[in-house]
């Protein structure tokens, strides 16, 4: 951008109205989709070395002794309780040696008999980080080096003997959320505050990194204006170790809801990027949102999928989203298999930001929820909800890729945790069918303008309410409050929230926010003064920055006056989608208020965070609804065939295998915060009665 552009300026909605409304990227002609290759091997189907089942992430097993015909007849096998605190464990187990292998909410790793639940041995991060947040990788070793067990915790890599738990290596890394992938002697890892980098598996040496923002000179670079953050992976990869590709998923640039600091398409921000996995040469890219201005990362990993075309099998790469989207992209081009047409978007109302003129508005694959909030979404269980609501969203704008503006709010669905979330999908290679769980969900989003953009508060006299934030606070808001991260700006709160609110927020936490029940009474006083601007004077500013600043108001959600979606019914869902035809096979309400059930509501389904699994047998098992419950499905229909109450939420996908001839399904059930208030810290195997 030249010294000419007006970063103050509102663009033209007129102009943009004279773009024609569609575009379409042409599918992959049938020459230039990319034949199956025998990968991967059978044997990865049988085994779970991996979170997510194997390298293409595909959580499908040719096990089958559990099927159809008596999945009725699961029991209780096993229940481990770590008992070493309460949370959220995102982590698929593995399975290696006859052991089971998970990461627990007091920060450690154990090893469990996987055919008895009992603890063989822990480790423990000597620093204090929790370890393989969403999974870890098994790799089988070579002439010279032991096999090991994978993760990282913080910004070391570990490599741990899975016999015992004991220490190969830690080495300085880079903080990951995701299982790495390997192929040959490199492990493939994704960085959660951004970029891709390759790591010496048998050493934990760095290879290679892939920016995920391109730097200057590099391919892409020249799609920001003004490169910040983000177009980080915190959901998940693949790799196909037949190629020796991997394939990972990023999320949306930062700061969430304002790109005026960072105009442009924003390459490789919500994108699958292919990488060659011995170089980090990237191979392909495809962006589904481009200038991601309503953070709707692609939030897991790619499934590596073999789907038929002209009578001929063909390997492609499916992604679900967030938009409740599923890109079908050939494995070795990246061209969509599907004509993927976009359509033309709104304008933005807020000064200095540039949006993207078109947005993905794809066909087929059909998407799997609602994309757009309408007046017709509005619940109508009863009067009192629909009243709430319609109250909530007076004033307030919605529609497709509908823009948001200072003190224009907007409604929008799905919303931040709707669609496709870190879970993803998974795949049957016999009937190419994808599997994927999600929520229905709205959100409301609203910036507002930061008049102190240029103050830096940390030079500010200090008052009793900036030592409180200093103490609490600024590990996640920042020192000037514009947030770090995930965490939103708190800049401007008086214009979103009440003292009350606030006061009653800090001892309670939401979302990813924690409680501070330890700040007494004079403390939460000060914060709340500090936090409202009301203690000290700010200088005036010398004169107009470049750029307006803004602040975004958090992940706020509407809900109806009893807390429940503020949207009709499914609130979630499961759904399976023909790959080949890019039709939805079924797709049924997904989890059970049973207290709405009791008033004669039909089934609404649930806000669910599980993630499914399929097997051979015809099941699809699902858990993370909000009535603690993990369920099994024909996997043809749709029809529940089989259910079992959790102590808590489950909060990972399932892992199936067999141990001594008999096979298990093993959920983590420790809970989640966006689904229940509760939290726990158990392991539950279910297997057939021994005969």
């Amino acid at each position: 951008m030249g010294e000419w552009t007006d970063y103050w300026a509102i663009e033209d909605a007129k102009v943009r109205k004279k773009l024609p409304l569609y575009k379409i990227i042409a599918p992959a002609k049938p020459e230039e989709m990319t034949p199956a290759a025998k990968w991967p091997k059978r044997q990865d189907f049988l085994e779970w070395s991996r979170s997510h089942g194997d390298a293409s992430s595909s959580r499908y097993s040719l096990l089958d002794q559990i099927n159809l015909g008596n999945v009725i007849g699961l029991e209780v096998a096993w229940v481990y309780r770590s008992g070493d605190g309460k949370g959220n464990i995102q982590a698929n187990p593995i399975v290696v040696g006859g052991m089971l292998i998970t990461p627990t909410p007091g920060k450690r790793v154990v090893g469990l008999d996987a055919a008895t639940g009992k603890e063989r041995w822990s480790f423990r991060t000597p620093k204090g980080e929790q370890p393989a947040f969403r999974g870890m990788v098994y790799w089988e070793g070579s002439d010279k080096h032991e096999g090991r067990i994978l993760f990282t915790a913080g910004k070391t890599l570990y490599a741990l003997r899975p016999t015992d738990g004991k220490v190969l290596f830690a080495r300085q890394a880079i903080e990951v959320r995701a299982a790495g992938a390997i192929y040959k002697n490199v492990l493939v890892l994704a960085g959660f505050q951004k970029d891709a980098f390759g790591f010496d598996v048998r050493t934990g040496e760095k290879l290679w990194t892939f920016h995920t923002i391109p730097e200057k000179g590099e391919f892409g670079h020249e799609t920001w204006d003004k490169p910040e953050n983000g177009a980080n992976c915190w959901g998940g990869m693949s790799l196909d170790a037949g190629r020796g590709i991997a394939f990972v998923s990023t999320g949306s640039p930062k700061p969430n809801f304002i790109g005026n600091t960072h105009r442009g398409r924003n390459l490789f921000a919500n994108s699958v990027i292919a990488i060659n996995a011995l170089t980090g040469k990237r191979l392909w890219h495809f962006q589904e949102i481009r200038h991601d201005i309503w953070d709707l990362d692609i939030p897991c990993a790619p499934n590596l999928v073999t789907v038929t075309r002209n009578d001929r099998k063909i390997d492609a790469v499916a992604q679900v989203t967030k938009m409740g989207n599923t890109l079908l992209l050939d494995r070795t081009s990246g061209k969509p298999l599907f004509p993927f047409r976009l359509k033309r978007a709104p304008t933005s109302p807020t000064p200095g930001e540039v949006t993207w003129p078109y947005q993905p508005a794809p066909e087929l694959p059909e998407p799997f929820i609602r994309q757009v909030f309408t007046l017709e979404d509005i619940p109508d269980h009863s009067l009192e909800a629909r009243a709430h609501v319609l109250k909530k969203i007076d004033g307030v704008r919605f529609g497709f890729y509908q823009t948001h503006g200072p003190g224009m709010p907007i409604v929008m669905l799905p919303g931040t945790h709707g669609g496709a979330e870190w879970t993803g999908a998974c795949f049957d290679p016999e009937s190419e069918l994808l599997y994927v769980s999600a929520t229905e969900l709205p959100s409301i989003v609203n910036i507002t303008r930061n008049y102190n953009s240029t103050v830096n508060e940390a030079q500010l006299p200090s008052t009793p309410g900036r030592k409180v934030y200093e103490t609490f606070c600024i590990t996640c808001h920042g020192p000037n409050r514009q947030g770090v991260g995930v965490a939103p700006s708190i800049v401007g709160l008086s214009s979103r929230l009440k003292d009350q609110d606030v006061r009653d927020l800090i001892p309670k936490g939401r979302g990813s926010m924690p409680p501070l029940p330890v700040l007494d009474k004079k403390q939460t006083d000060d914060l709340v003064e500090y936090l409202f601007d009301r203690d000290r004077t700010y200088p005036k500013p010398q004169k107009r920055p470049q750029r307006p600043s803004y602040a975004f108001g958090g992940f706020p959600k509407l809900y109806d006056h009893e807390g429940y979606p503020g949207i009709k019914p499914p609130w979630g869902i499961l759904a399976a989608i023909d790959l080949n035809s890019g039709r939805l096979a079924w797709k049924i309400p997904y989890g059970e208020y049973e207290e709405l059930s009791a008033r004669g509501i039909p089934l609404t389904g649930t806000r669910n965070f599980g993630g499914p699994l399929v097997t051979k047998g015809g099941l699809v098992f699902c858990s993370g609804t909000a009535d603690n419950k993990i369920r099994a499905f024909d996997k043809a229909t749709g029809r529940e065939l089989w259910s079992a109450r959790l102590p808590f939420v489950g909060s990972a996908p399932p892992t199936t295998y067999a141990i001594n001839g008999r096979q298990y399904i093993v959920v983590p059930a420790t809970g989640n915060v966006r689904v229940t208030p509760s939290k726990g810290d158990a392991w539950v195997a279910f297997a057939l009665p021994r005969k």
